[in-house]
């Protein structure tokens, strides 16, 4: 077996050294990327769920519209149906009195 140098020694120190800091610096890196990677999906579910907030909200108030309107266009209708019914009876009275 060689016998290994003390500068070879040396020189394989710093190369494992350099190679270390390497991976290290790649290793920073990934992670760095894969923060910005979350950080910049989390602000799209953010954005999202906001959106998805804002649109149930208008829907809501929509509906609440809605529902209103209906109920006083079934008033109406009932008030309709009566005031006919009133009607009806008055001139089916006329009819039966003018056969008479």
């Amino acid at each position: 077996m060689p016998a290994i140098s003390v500068e070879d020694s040396r020189k394989a120190a710093a190369e494992f050294e350099r190679e270390q800091k390497r991976r290290d610096a790649e290793r920073r890196k990934e992670e760095a990327a894969r923060e910005k990677e979350r950080a910049k999906r989390k602000k799209l579910v953010t954005k999202a769920q906001e959106a998805l907030d804002t649109a149930r909200r208008e829907h809501e108030a929509r509906s609440e519209t809605l529902i209103a309107e209906r109920a006083a266009i079934e008033k109406r209708i009932e008030a309709e149906d009566a005031r006919w019914e009133n009607e009806r009876e008055e001139l089916k009275d006329a009819l039966r009195r003018a056969r008479e």
